[in-house]
């Protein structure tokens, strides 16, 4: 039934309960193990935590699942590695800072990602998103699963140059900066073209273009150098009749009007972006997913928890295509008591 209502709410149809998802949380082991009563950690087999995951997705009732395909290993050598914070239990995940791969401003605007990043077969991606798509169709078993881009222009820049040299060269030339962005966009889009032939009806798009302050650079450069590149990059997905959500970090409320222009059927959003806003004006044709603010249950109480899934639900529970979601994630140290409440809370406001 989770597919059939995460289908249904893609199509804003209004379902008799808010359809849900979440991130990350099946990396919790502690709630993995409270919530299936198998006996499984980070440290257990492949197959069994696999198994655990599974179950515990159909427990908490997953409608639609996050997935993305192409990320920085498809940069090849010209991606900056800027390190890990620790998250995973254990801090397994921890990472020290290398070198950046650009080391100056003319570098970076003379590079032609068409010769110098690796070549994209088009059929070849059509494969690789489709046995993506299958893989997420095997963990989610009864969820909208999908695949789609995680680098798709401000994100690859990112994870090009790294934090210091972007905004070293974009304050030094503007516009060189983004006819460099074009270069990249144009090497993006045949990845999409393969998104719109293959298989998965979902497709998600993740570009990371704010802060939580909101942008990083004047609104003016991204409506001449990001959003007409969506329009582009996104054309061939839409008029093969496929839903495209997008995702950024932060606080992008700025750009959501932009962002709907260029196509997209969705918005995946942190608590800072103001979803009152989405909900008031794109309520009842887009689809949006998450702002339950994860801080929350980290640090509050039963009844500051409560709360928020209320104002989450008193927002999106009269439009079609609202999924309740906590943003960013659940991290590994969420109290176990707190995550199990925050379901508790979830199945008695959910319900139309």
């Amino acid at each position: 039934m989770s597919r059939e209502h995460g289908m249904a709410a893609l199509r804003l149809e209004m379902t008799e309960r808010v359809p849900r998802t979440e991130y990350s949380l099946e990396m919790h082991w502690d709630v993995i193990r409270a919530v299936t009563g198998l006996k499984v950690n980070a440290d257990s087999p492949y197959e069994e935590k696999a198994y655990a995951q599974r179950l515990f997705f159909k427990i908490f009732n997953y409608d639609l699942a996050w997935s993305t395909e192409v990320d920085r290993r498809y940069l090849g050598k010209y991606c900056t590695d800027m390190g890990h914070g620790v998250y995973e239990a254990g801090g397994r995940d921890y990472r020290l800072a290398k070198e950046p791969v650009f080391k100056d401003v003319e570098e970076v605007f003379s590079f032609d990602p068409a010769t110098q990043l690796p070549p994209i077969d088009e059929k070849r991606m059509v494969e690789i998103f489709n046995a993506s798509y299958d893989s997420q169709c095997a963990r989610y078993e009864d969820a909208v699963t999908m695949t789609g881009t995680y680098i798709t222009c401000m994100s690859g820049l990112i994870d090009m140059l790294g934090w210091e040299m972007l905004l070293l060269a974009a304050g030094t030339d503007g516009e060189k900066f983004g006819e460099f962005a074009n270069r990249y966009a144009q090497w993006m889009q045949p990845f999409f073209n393969a998104l719109a032939e293959c298989k998965a009806p979902v497709i998600m798009v993740h570009d990371d273009i704010v802060w939580t302050s909101g942008p990083f650079l004047h609104p003016k450069w991204y409506r001449e150098y990001v959003f007409p590149n969506y329009k582009k990059l996104f054309a061939p997905v839409i008029e093969a009749g496929k839903k495209l959500l997008f995702t950024s970090d932060g606080n992008y409320t700025e750009f959501i009007d932009d962002i709907a222009a260029a196509g997209a059927h969705g918005f995946v959003l942190e608590p800072c972006t103001d979803m009152e806003y989405i909900a008031k004006k794109y309520g009842k044709t887009h689809v949006f997913i998450g702002n339950a603010d994860t801080r929350v249950l980290l640090h509050g109480t039963k009844e500051d928890i409560y709360n928020e899934v209320l104002r989450c639900m008193r927002i999106g529970k009269n439009c079609p295509g609202y999924f309740m979601a906590v943003g960013n994630h659940i991290p590994p140290n969420t109290p176990v008591e707190n995550v199990l409440w925050y379901e508790e809370c979830y199945e008695k406001l959910s319900r139309r």
